[in-house]
């Protein structure tokens, strides 16, 4: 059984945390193998004080909706003050880090470069360098493994919050993994301690860690969905529903001019390893077609091990491109940010997306190399 970075921390509490204020980045989401909120572990630890809160996209109750901005506010439970990393301040300033010791990063990452998390850590490690302020990450699994990596990194001009440095759409590392990373590449000057699980090998999906799956996100379900993100988030970028709002987000993907038998049929003629389609029937919740019947395909994964998340995506894409052109649209500059740059889309349009991952092998045999220094887990 796996446990995670938060109950290591507690079994074995760094010395030099002993009368520490500590600012918590996290959401009630957060748990430690017990089902105890992270937020609760720190409240009643006696050894340091918890003197605030800061809450990544989704906030600290980890409610508000995908893309929706959070206001500071006092967090009802605990007391303390709950400072939001997701709106116009996504980078802590240094009046929210006033008083604060040290800055702890307990948040789940699922696999995919487009979870906002990422850029979170990415901007903690930033204002612990530029406020010296140093940063421990409790480390977590990779929901979908840590052998596997697909496409890849974005472009530099198309970094942004949903690919904020040079990891491909599947990267196949843990958030500690990724923290060393960026602090290599990006802040060097910062101080950062990432405390690892103990008993996570990359070969485990989130099925083999013997713990129970809670959702990091209101539209992250459960880990066959997030082993799908990284293929079927591109929808986002389109105007094609991925199910917000329904019990299958990124797993229902349709529209109301789509008539999902067809779909189904053209999507299972290409014999993708790991996964089938069947017709599906939803009203999403959330736009696009908020309140309208869609039409469309639920993806299921037959066997985890085979399935190429993004060719998935890519794929389905293609059918929907192919069977509506006269409905289907991309949606800018989001397709673009999400693929990592225009080229995705120009083959899309083209009926040539077949060739987008011709060099994928290639590039990811270099970033296997790149990364290497920073892995934890055999």
């Amino acid at each position: 059984m796996v446990l995670f970075g938060i109950d290591r921390f507690f079994d074995e509490p760094p010395s030099f945390l002993q009368h520490q204020r500590i600012g918590l980045v996290t959401h009630y989401g957060m748990t430690d193998t017990s089902f105890v909120p992270t937020i609760d572990r720190f409240l009643h630890w006696p050894d340091a004080q918890l003197v605030a809160l800061y809450g990544p996209e989704h906030g600290v109750q980890n409610c508000a909706k995908e893309g929706e901005p959070v206001s500071y506010q006092i967090d009802l439970h605990s007391g303390l003050p709950a400072f939001s990393l997701y709106g116009e301040i996504k980078e802590p300033t240094a009046d929210m880090l006033n008083g604060i010791d040290i800055l702890v990063v307990d948040l789940q990452d699922i696999g995919s470069r487009y979870f906002t998390n990422i850029s979170t850590l990415y901007y903690c490690l930033k204002a612990g360098a530029e406020n010296q302020v140093p940063v421990i990450v409790l480390d977590r699994p990779n929901p979908i493994g840590g052998v596997c990596r697909e496409g890849y990194p974005p472009e530099p001009n198309y970094q942004s919050f949903v690919g904020i440095t040079d990891l491909p759409p599947r990267h196949g590392m843990t958030l500690g993994e990724i923290a060393r990373y960026i602090q290599d590449r990006h802040w060097p000057q910062s101080s950062l301690s990432v405390i690892p699980m103990v008993g996570w090998k990359r070969s485990m999906y989130w099925m083999h860690t013997g713990q129970s799956f809670i959702s990091p996100s209101p539209n992250t379900t459960h880990p066959e969905m997030a082993l799908l993100y990284p293929g079927t988030c591109l929808f986002e970028g389109t105007n094609v529903s991925v199910g917000r709002g329904t019990v299958h987000p990124f797993e229902w993907i349709g529209a109301p001019w789509a008539d999902g038998h067809r779909v189904t049929h053209a999507f299972n003629s290409q014999g993708l390893p790991g996964v089938v389609a069947r017709p599906v029937y939803f009203v999403p919740t959330r736009d696009p077609y908020a309140g309208e019947i869609c039409q469309g395909v639920q993806i299921h994964v037959t066997q985890s091990h085979k399935v190429h998340s993004l060719l998935t995506g890519i794929a389905l894409l293609q059918v929907f491109r192919d069977t509506y052109p006269e409905h289907f649209r991309f949606r800018l500059p989001s397709f673009d940010l999400l693929a990592g740059g225009p080229q995705l889309r120009y083959l899309i349009d083209a009926g040539q997306s077949g060739h987008f991952l011709d060099d994928e092998v290639e590039v990811l045999s270099q970033f296997e190399e790149q990364i290497a220094p920073y892995l934890l887990y055999d």
